[in-house]
């Protein structure tokens, strides 16, 4: 018999299609006949992702169409019977490559502002991470706290590429410590590709296969070798969209080079093991603890595999929609997923919802009969 699921459903990373006009009319009155904001209005408030994403492909019937803003994500938890979701940016996932700090201040605020009162107030199973100026932490850390505090956000999101420096780097500190006083999530995610030594390829499918997983990896093993999780405990780590092969890698690539070319670190500023611990030990110690998690899809191949090795507890279940993905795609890998059984039940409802109620802080979803 084919096993069926009707309990919960969290899409752990889901995503908007920025309105700009929107987003700049919520950026300071003194400014909106600036010449400055005109020019915002034409061409943009966040920079290109990279180079790469201008191209001619073929993508599945429907992907990136416009979910018109709260309406369409309705449709869609409704359709799909899902409970809640979190959701990311689009053009925003490029916040890290931004340079002139004053634009980057108004342009996360009034972002924030723009998804809290036309999606989080107009449909209470939506939540989101907040887009935070990184490039100046004391105003991320600021900004952090209004986001979580005043508009109710779950958390904040680091941008896998573009910032002077990695996510472990002692300038971002403030960042960290204010989340971990918040005790909220800071989610790192993928999607801009600058500086990853993509320049050579002249196949975008090559260049998005590694984007993803590269980026996101890069930041981890920076937070990972610097200490940052033990130095901030409060706080949950999400690193997302990049599938969960990366984290398979990282967990052997890890331990292996730490073994060979450990820190001599006289000052104790690196990672930190106990006595007879290992690296894959001291991730999967947080894994279990609730520090730690990974978004992955339904069809993944390795997921069942991922699951027999180390466990349930890192893996969310994310549709990544309205980008490559339809209401049919996703409701497919809904699908594959319940109809996996080397998946355990238990190991099923942690990927479909409580991985994510975890993560992010949020309750349990009403669950709908498929």
């Amino acid at each position: 018999m084919v096993r069926t699921y009707n309990g919960p459903i969290y899409d752990g990373d889901g995503h908007v299609l920025e309105n700009k006009e929107a987003i700049i009319d919520r950026m300071p009155d003194d400014l909106q006949a600036s010449r400055a904001v005109t020019r915002m209005r034409r061409r943009g408030i966040f920079p290109e992702l990279d180079n790469y994403h201008n191209l001619l492909s073929i993508s599945p019937e429907g992907s990136f169409s416009n979910p018109e803003e709260v309406r369409g994500w309705t449709r869609f938890m409704d359709e799909l019977k899902i409970g809640g979701a979190v959701i990311y940016p689009t053009d925003g996932l490029a916040v890290g490559r931004m340079v002139d700090l004053d634009q980057i201040e108004m342009v996360t605020r009034a972002y924030n502002d723009w998804v809290h009162q036309e999606y989080l107030q107009k449909d209470d199973r939506l939540q989101a991470v907040a887009l935070l100026p990184m490039q100046e932490p004391e105003l991320a850390a600021a900004e952090l706290r209004r986001a979580v505090e005043e508009l109710g956000m779950c958390g904040g999101m680091l941008p896998a590429t573009g910032l002077q420096g990695h996510l472990g780097a002692k300038h971002f500190w403030p960042v960290h410590e204010e989340a971990d006083r918040l005790g909220c999530c800071l989610s790192v995610h993928g999607g801009s590709y600058p500086d990853l030594g993509f320049h050579d390829l002249n196949i975008f499918a090559a260049i998005h296969a590694m984007g993803h997983p590269f980026g996101i990896m890069i930041s981890f093993m920076g937070m990972l070798f610097n200490g940052v999780f033990d130095r901030f405990p409060n706080v949950r780590y999400g690193f997302m969209e990049g599938g969960v092969s990366w984290f398979l890698m990282a967990l052997e690539r890890s331990e292996g080079s730490y073994n060979a070319f450990t820190p001599l670190d006289p000052n104790r500023r690196f990672l930190q093991l106990r006595d007879g611990d290992s690296v894959r030990d001291y991730i999967l110690r947080l894994v279990h603890d609730g520090r730690i998690f990974v978004g992955v899809e339904g069809d993944e191949p390795d997921l069942a595999h991922a699951v027999r090795t180390i466990g349930s507890d890192p893996f969310i279940w994310s549709s990544d929609f309205p980008h490559e993905v339809t209401v049919e795609t996703c409701a497919l890998e809904i699908r594959e997923l319940v109809e996996n059984e080397e998946v355990p039940d238990a190991d099923l409802e942690a990927i479909l919802w409580k991985n994510a109620a975890r993560m992010y802080g949020l309750r349990t979803p009403a669950a709908s009969a498929r």
